[in-house]
């Protein structure tokens, strides 16, 4: 278990995603949101399409913990989601929209919740045992595991752009 200042700390963060993530965004051409450096990765806009799907999956997973742990959760297939859902015919604008509210409701009932809650368990179809911790360890993550991604498609789009 960790200390409650890094818990509060891993909280905060979790709680500042979607102003990290503007802030990514924003440093990107919207001529470059499509580019795709190699067949198999993921271009900016479907980036941040899937962030949002992620968040409405982890805003019940988190409610799930809280109100019936124990239960199980249900994992995805982000590949399968990206293609069936046609992520490029999904506005961006409002994948961001939708994630900041996402986002910032479960950051308020976060800190709503008692130190007993953090105790608390489910199972997900595909990780197995997941805790309060683990949970806000993979989505405190996230964000910033994908303005990475966001990152390496800006710079593998400037150097085939001869930028």
């Amino acid at each position: 278990m960790p200390h409650p200042s890094e818990r509060q700390t891993k909280i905060d963060r979790y709680g500042q995603a979607h102003a990290l993530l503007v802030a990514a965004v924003a440093r990107y051409p919207r001529a470059m949101w499509q580019s795709r450096p190699a067949p198999n990765l993921w271009t900016v806009h479907e980036i941040i399409v899937h962030i949002t799907d992620s968040e409405a999956n982890s805003f019940v997973r988190l409610r799930r913990l809280i109100a019936e742990p124990g239960r199980a959760v249900l994992g995805y297939d982000e590949e399968v989601w990206a293609k069936a859902l046609d992520y490029h015919s999904q506005s961006p604008e409002d994948a961001l929209e939708l994630f900041r509210w996402l986002r910032h409701t479960s950051y308020v009932l976060l800190l709503a919740q008692p130190d007993s809650v953090w105790a608390h368990t489910v199972t997900h179809s595909d990780s197995g045992l997941v805790t309060m911790d683990t949970w806000l360890d993979t989505y405190d993550r996230h964000v910033p595991d994908h303005i990475d991604q966001m990152e390496a498609v800006y710079l593998a789009w400037r150097v085939q752009a001869g930028a």
